[in-house]
């Protein structure tokens, strides 16, 4: 008989992340369907089997299906135990709209970061680090 993996998910309007949580995975076959199912199945380490299969909430094609799911399966009870939200990854609807509108350049740190660094103001400050005033980056 075989068990399932810890499974975490999060989302956006336009991915879902699914992470399969078995280190040291081998025979690894993974199958997501346009439909909406997705199996997979591996061994782990000591040749223990793991398989799981799961209908989602949506169909898989960013095409047709962009917008946020209710939940990650299609069944509406609770999901099993080994399906946990992956917060380290997780953004709700409006976290994702403020992250788009407050976005700024990477680059234009790297410019603020550099212009900062060759000021010699004749400090003792050699090895310090010091972040860009992000206000004068996003300002750009």
């Amino acid at each position: 008989m075989s068990r399932h993996p810890e499974v975490l998910w999060a989302q956006r309007s336009d991915k879902l992340f699914l992470t399969v949580c078995l280190p040291d995975a081998k025979n690894v076959h993974v199958k997501p369907e346009p439909d909406g199912k997705f199996s997979f199945s591996a061994t782990d380490l000591h040749a223990e089997p793991f398989q799981l299969e799961i209908e989602l909430f949506g169909k898989l094609n960013p095409e047709e299906e962009k917008g946020w799911w209710k939940r990650l399966l299609k069944s509406e009870g609770k999901p099993a135990p080994y399906i946990k939200v992956d917060w380290n990854k997780w953004c709700d609807e409006d976290e994702e709209e403020l992250s788009k509108s407050d976005a700024f350049n990477l680059e234009d740190i790297n410019d603020i970061s550099k212009s900062e660094a060759t000021d010699d103001d004749g400090s003792d400050d050699e090895g310090m680090l010091y972040l860009p005033d992000l206000e004068k980056a996003r300002d750009k």
